[in-house]
């Protein structure tokens, strides 16, 4: 897997969308209930139950978004004793919860450090060109529409599934999606793990369509060992959007600055021609 770090294809206005939601997402896991102990290797029970109540309430559940089948015993957040020894409660929902609106919110959870910011890494690198190139509120909306088609993509592909969705990370393959439409042959440089961490400069494309085709192979559970707890389906239905959404814009959009200096790790030899 390779890490980007930076692209070369400067933007003409500032990106206020991509970083205000940057700046949504990282607040809103700050001050999700029973994170904080989570993250810090340190959480107890009592944070652990009220943070798998917090996610039920607001993540985005397949069976409840094709089925709208609302679980009649959902986590309360609070620790008991049972047989078995000290667990999470639970009881009838406290909450009226809407399918539909759980999608949305979903979109700004995560349940890691390396979730959070491996989604925007990503985020901040491709998004700033796209909303430059749709315009801030455009780019908002198409941000939205790749989620929630992320989201309702996964859950029909596992309608019964009763697992919480969570993360940016669908509507974020969108903004991947359309990157690679509009700057394929951008120059991102890129992290790849060899021994050490190589610095190479790469086109879009390569890297783009590397990460989507390893979103396809895990989604069928080769070569990861995590491919049920990660939503690999949703980012391949985003990624695809993105390309749809964005391929009008493909025409008028203009090409990157052409590579100058160090390509590939290596510097670039000027051509001499006739």
């Amino acid at each position: 897997m390779v890490i980007p770090v930076h692209d070369v294809n400067p933007v003409r206005r500032t990106p206020y969308v991509t970083y205000a939601l940057i700046a949504a997402n990282v607040l809103v896991f700050l001050f999700t209930p029973g994170i904080a102990g989570s993250v810090a290797g340190g959480s107890d029970l009592a944070q652990l139950c009220h943070l798998q109540a917090f996610m039920d309430h607001y993540a985005a559940v397949p069976r409840e978004l094709i089925h709208h089948q609302m679980p009649q015993l959902v986590p309360t957040g609070q620790v008991g004793i049972g047989r078995s020894g000290a667990g999470c409660v639970v009881g009838p929902p406290g909450y009226d919860k809407s399918p539909a609106l759980s999608v949305f919110t979903a979109m700004f959870l995560h349940g890691s450090w390396l979730h959070l910011l491996g989604n925007m890494l990503f985020l901040l690198i491709f998004g700033n060109n796209v909303e430059d190139r749709m315009g801030h509120i455009r780019f908002f909306l198409f941000y939205v529409f790749c989620g929630y088609a992320a989201g309702y993509g996964f859950a029909l592909l596992n309608a019964s599934s009763g697992d919480p969705l969570i993360g940016a990370s669908g509507a974020i393959a969108g903004v991947l999606g359309a990157y690679l439409v509009l700057y394929p042959r951008a120059r991102v440089w890129v992290l790849v793990p060899f021994l050490i961490f190589l610095p190479l400069r790469l086109p879009a494309w390569l890297v783009l369509g590397f990460w989507f085709v390893l979103q396809a192979v895990y989604s069928s559970g080769e070569g990861v060992s995590d491919a049920g707890t990660v939503a690999y389906a949703a980012h391949i239905v985003g990624f695809l959007v993105g390309m749809v959404l964005a391929w009008p814009l493909k025409p008028g959009t203009p090409p990157p600055p052409e590579p100058r200096g160090l390509l590939f790790g290596r510097r670039a030899r000027p051509r001499h021609g006739w």
